[in-house]
């Protein structure tokens, strides 16, 4: 079947801010981290970052940003002052929306009080504090730098920060967990109180230590009885779940990630950070990304060389890009929006992928019939059955082999 023309619209625009460096690489880890060695260099990298993003300003076409996400590594290695420098960059060459939500990610061993009520002086409003468990045990075998205590003592001083907006990612389906177990470390993280809760299953990835030795986990049934058990804590605890792993309680839902399940735009800058950027104007959706090893992103920023066409422009930072080519388009829009409880507006899928909705109308009448999804008010969105089997929800929606 042949799919109509393009006619794009301009979603709202994020900017994600990719800090390589970490203290120490985890097993589970398959992100673009880099295990610390000595000082990083923070001053050569937060100019970097200033000339990558007046390279891709004019993908903004005129838009501000509605969020802006710093993740890695462990962007809480920086410096408040380094932090605060990157913000009035992005502030000064994008522009800031009125109500703009700024995320820094952050991990328990590397909270100090005054550092952290530097970046909240700096402008950053929201943390993501990466804990895992509260299990001692767990989290030696997890790799991580911290224990229970500084996790504990990570929360409290974010807020003595003054930040009140804090998420803490935590994982389940961790090795030999029990139920009791995983239910015990959530609600250790449901008594303090977090915003936001971003609650998810272990996996074990390609390139990670985990893959090429990978502990005992779980068996499903065991799983699926921890995420049943989960969801019903943090429902009587009054966390809403707005999306497959993400639960806010007073409205407080994670907008940078909302803006990606949405299917918007995003520019991307550091060293192998990803965006996704809508040229109207030329009919094309465009996935980007920069150079991988933070040694090849610096000398890009200090020799001026490297030079890569990204769908007509051109950045320094190598990397590369792809066209979203209209067949796979559904797919690309389905997987981001399907992962959403309360789905999209039916507008959107036309808005945001140029396409009609007969591009989709057939799969989605047939996984109607199945169960797996509704349209409900103008929305489009997985059913209760749909969330549980969305792989096979998403099946529906590959595109034909040519």
């Amino acid at each position: 079947m042949s799919l109509p023309p393009l006619s794009l619209e301009l979603p709202p625009l994020a900017l994600y801010v990719h800090v390589p460096w970490c203290i120490r690489k985890c097993p589970y880890c398959d992100f673009n981290s880099h295990q610390a060695s000595n000082d990083i260099p923070e001053a050569d990298y937060v100019n970097a970052l200033r000339l990558d993003l007046q390279q891709d300003q004019v993908l903004a076409q005129g838009r501000k940003l509605t969020s802006i996400f710093f993740g890695g590594g462990t962007p809480s290695m920086l410096s408040a002052q380094a932090i605060g420098q990157i913000l009035k960059d992005a502030e000064a060459i994008i522009g800031f929306e009125p109500d703009i939500e700024i995320t820094l990610e952050a991990n328990p061993g590397t909270f100090e009080q005054e550092k952290f009520s530097g970046f909240r002086a700096a402008g950053v409003n929201r943390l993501s504090i990466g804990i895992q468990s509260f299990n001692d045990r767990q989290l030696t075998l997890l790799g991580r730098v911290h224990g229970r205590d500084e996790a504990l003592r990570a929360v409290g001083v974010a807020r003595s920060a003054g930040f009140n907006n804090i998420n803490l990612d935590l994982m389940h389906g961790l090795p030999e967990q029990s139920v009791a177990a995983a239910t015990a470390d959530l609600q250790q993280a449901i008594d303090l109180a977090p915003e936001h809760l971003s609650w998810y299953q272990l996996t074990i990835e390609q390139n990670t230590a985990f893959y090429s030795a990978p502990p005992v986990l779980p068996e499903e049934d065991i799983l699926a009885d921890i995420q049943d058990a989960g969801i019903e804590l943090l429902a009587a605890a009054g966390y809403e779940q707005y999306e497959i792993s993400a639960y806010a309680r007073d409205k407080k839902r994670a907008r940078h990630n909302l803006n990606y399940w949405e299917f918007g735009d995003y520019l991307g800058i550091g060293a192998g950070a990803h965006g996704k950027i809508t040229l109207p104007a030329e009919d094309k959706i465009l996935r980007l990304w920069k150079t991988r090893l933070p040694k090849h992103y610096l000398d890009a920023a200090n020799s001026q060389k490297i030079s890569t066409n990204l769908g007509g422009h051109q950045n320094t930072f190598g990397g590369g890009s792809d066209l979203l080519l209209p067949a796979g388009l559904p797919l690309e829009f389905m997987m981001n929006a399907l992962r959403l409880t309360a789905g999209v507006p039916q507008r959107f899928f036309t808005a945001r992928t140029g396409l009609d909705w007969q591009a989709v109308a057939t799969p989605w009448q047939q996984l109607t019939q199945q169960g797996l999804v509704e349209i409900v008010q103008g929305t489009v969105r997985p059913t209760a059955l749909g969330r549980r089997f969305l792989n096979r929800v998403l099946q529906g929606f590959m595109p034909l082999e040519p």
